[in-house]
């Protein structure tokens, strides 16, 4: 049998799995499907011609994804309580994603990068300068660094607690309805007087905050928008807490105190009582609409409907809406140090730092 038949064979198999697994999957199922990829992709690899610490790194890596995937199938895709039929085959769907993440990782690491994982020869490395011996040693320096903040903003207290916050989310519907007060807005009305706007960037180091930080390299992962200068009409998309569903929820200063080293940028933007005024109306239209956090926009920069975001996200747009927008960007592709580092034209003026414990 040639390549090309057993080609066409495991993509026959894989694709049967994974629809079986959609329409009739459990968590026994899901769990021996993950293990059965792992054991494969190892084998695998153990027959490649890659050098052993590329081995190691990945065999390493699909052992690790293997046990997201077990505890993500025991959390999200096959809970105790199953609920709507409809939500269940969305969760086993997520769970068949899931079981190619490995795949991807292996191919990602695989197509022609072999070749960038190399020690240099004896004599490469005699002929070393020492500009360069000291550049590659900033590098390394670098890298390790940026090696222990990921394993630290990793952990598995930070990954324990974003998984088990994961069925709170729903980012195909609106959850959250009417968070915000008829108290909330009255606030804000009485700010109409005050002729600027308030964007506040922080640095809360939650579970999120920090995981997220690993892939933008900022030490800033949170936008939010306030209408008066003392914060108390602070707004945004973010998590609700735990006590709200996770949308559009008012912002207390408590929510950016998670860790020690928590702090909060706050800066202004000079506008018209109108155009506060259309800001305010917005935010009500939405809190009265529905809304719903955009956790899967934050991966795949797309909303199911206009009123589900995440926190930059929805900052961006309150701003183009009101005439105030100061740099050109798809919203969903924005984050939130992109307000500060993007004002080219230095639209904002710094008002203070809150540091936080």
């Amino acid at each position: 049998m040639h390549s090309r038949e057993y080609s066409i064979i495991a993509n026959i198999i894989t694709v049967t799995i994974a629809v079986e697994l959609l329409l009739f999957g459990n968590l026994v199922l899901f769990t021996l499907s993950y293990i059965a990829a792992t054991l494969l992709l190892v084998s695998r690899t153990l027959t490649t011609q890659a050098k052993k610490r590329i081995k190691i790194c990945l065999i390493v890596s699909f052992f690790m994804i293997m046990v997201v995937q077990i505890v993500a199938g025991a959390l999200i895709v096959c809970p105790e309580e199953p609920g709507m039929i409809f939500f269940a085959l969305i969760r086993r769907a997520f769970g068949v994603i899931m079981l190619f993440l490995p795949f991807v990782v292996n191919r990602y690491m695989s197509a022609g990068r072999y070749s960038s994982f190399y020690l240099p020869s004896v004599q490469e490395a005699m002929t070393i300068s020492f500009a360069e011996l000291k550049a590659g040693k900033n590098s390394i320096r670098r890298t390790v660094s940026k090696i222990g903040h990921a394993r630290k903003s990793m952990s598995p207290e930070n990954m324990k607690d974003i998984i088990s916050d994961l069925p709170r989310h729903d980012s195909f519907r609106y959850i959250n309805n009417g968070s915000l007060t008829q108290e909330y807005f009255t606030e804000a009305y009485k700010s109409l007087e005050d002729p600027n706007i308030y964007i506040v960037v922080s640095n809360t180091h939650s579970a999120a905050s920090e995981v997220i930080s690993v892939f933008t390299q900022k030490q800033y992962n949170h936008a939010s928008l306030s209408f008066d200068r003392e914060l108390d009409t602070v707004v945004s998309y973010n998590g609700g807490e735990r006590v709200y569903p996770p949308g559009l929820n008012r912002e207390m200063i408590d929510y950016f105190n998670k860790k020690q080293g928590s702090s909060i940028l706050v800066y202004r933007l000079p506008c018209t009582p109108d155009q506060k005024k259309l800001m305010i109306k917005k935010v009500e239209e939405i809190n009265r609409e529905g809304n719903a956090y955009n956790m899967l926009g934050l991966v795949l920069k797309y909303s199911h409907k206009p009123n589900i975001m995440f926190c930059s996200q929805f900052v961006y747009r309150m701003l183009r809406i009101a005439g105030l927008s100061y740099f050109e960007k798809d919203s969903a592709r924005v984050r939130p140090t992109d307000f500060v580092e993007l004002d080219y034209y230095k639209k904002l003026r710094f008002v203070y730092e809150l540091r936080l414990n």
